[in-house]
């Protein structure tokens, strides 16, 4: 059973408890840091976007289509549905000769309260440029456009089912996780995710590896290191993409620029790339928690791991440590890294 790392105080009372793993890995597969079992398999959600989207740059198809770092930022986003999102979806799919319609991640209300009303104030229904995983799925049509017109095929009638295990792009695209986290994916349990892709369930480990391959460039063929580069910069110069307004992997990186990349997954998992430490780290909550939990270990771990300035140092803290206020904005609690946390960093 992994460890208590968060709790959750109401007053001065440890109301919740949150326990979980993490593994901080350096590009040669040592150990730096890990907490509970990090050899578990567990499914990484929408954490490996960025390993997601290598192909749509390592096969040249970015920049066919002319794709700006705003776009390839989207690629690897799990967005708000706000206008900026969708603008930069639909633009995509434009650029390819694609359109909405191509798109197969299926549609929802945006996550954003304000982007909700706003789409609905207009009398309009979501559509799956307001998925937030629409980026993702515009670069796989891109990709799916590109390889249609390198073989002369039909664009529409190739991208058909670009979601399912066995298309062609989507073995592309699973290549790149395989390898990038040394994982045998034949061998891995796999689901489906919310957007209708394959997930499959890899080790804590492995998915810390990938990222600090990713943050150096180490264990990757050149085209594909440059690709995973191009992507973290696009990431750090359009953090607003990868997130939206008041989220937690925007603020960092707006905050961090490219010192950090760092992503959310469903169910409580977070990767993050640290290029100045050659380091990646994975992060799974048993619960679940994303909000709450899982970015006080993230923050926990950006703290300790990265060399900051006094401001920078005091922001994280605010995140490591947030209050927590009711509806009249009264504070009624806080959140806490666990003593045994802290210690496994370091003591901070």
């Amino acid at each position: 059973m992994n460890p208590v790392l968060v709790e959750v105080l109401r007053g001065t009372f440890v109301e919740s408890r949150h326990a979980g793993a993490l593994a901080v890995i350096d590009a040669d597969g040592a150990v730096v840091a890990a907490i509970g079992d990090i050899e578990r398999p567990v499914f990484p959600r929408s954490a490996v976007k960025l390993l997601q989207a290598l192909p749509l740059v390592e096969s040249g198809a970015a920049d066919r289509w002319q794709l700006s770092d705003e776009q390839l930022a989207l690629a690897c986003a799990s967005h708000n549905g706000e206008a900026a999102h969708v603008q930069a979806a639909e633009a995509m799919l434009r650029q390819a000769g694609a359109d909405t319609s191509q798109l197969e991640c299926g549609a929802h209300w945006p996550y954003l309260d304000a982007a909700q009303r706003a789409l609905a104030a207009e009398g309009g229904r979501p559509s799956a440029l307001h998925n937030n995983c629409s980026g993702k799925h515009a670069g796989f049509v891109c990709l799916a456009c590109a390889q249609a017109a390198a073989g002369g095929l039909d664009p529409r009638r190739y991208a058909t089912g670009y979601v399912h295990p066995d298309h062609p792009l989507m073995r592309e695209v699973s290549a790149a996780l395989a390898q990038t986290t040394g994982c045998d994916l034949d061998q891995a349990p796999r689901g489906t995710d919310g957007c209708s892709i394959p997930t499959y369930a890899i080790p804590l480990r492995s998915l810390a590896l990938a990222y600090a391959r990713v943050a150096t460039g180490i264990g990757l063929r050149p085209v594909r290191a440059q690709a995973a580069r191009r992507l973290r910069r696009a990431i750090a110069a359009a953090p607003f993409m990868v997130a939206g307004s008041g989220r937690f992997d925007t603020r960092v990186m707006q905050r961090l620029g490219e010192r950090a990349c760092i992503k959310v997954g469903a169910e409580g998992v977070y990767c993050a790339a640290l290029p100045e430490r050659g380091l990646g780290i994975a992060i799974k909550m048993d619960d679940g928690n994303n909000a709450r939990a899982a970015e006080v270990v993230m923050a926990s771990l950006l703290e300790s791991l990265l060399t900051l300035d006094d401001r920078d140092a005091g922001f994280l803290a605010g995140l490591r440590a947030p209050t927590l206020h009711n509806w009249n904005g009264t504070e009624v609690g806080r959140l806490r890294a666990t003593e045994l946390l802290r210690q496994g960093l370091g003591g901070r």
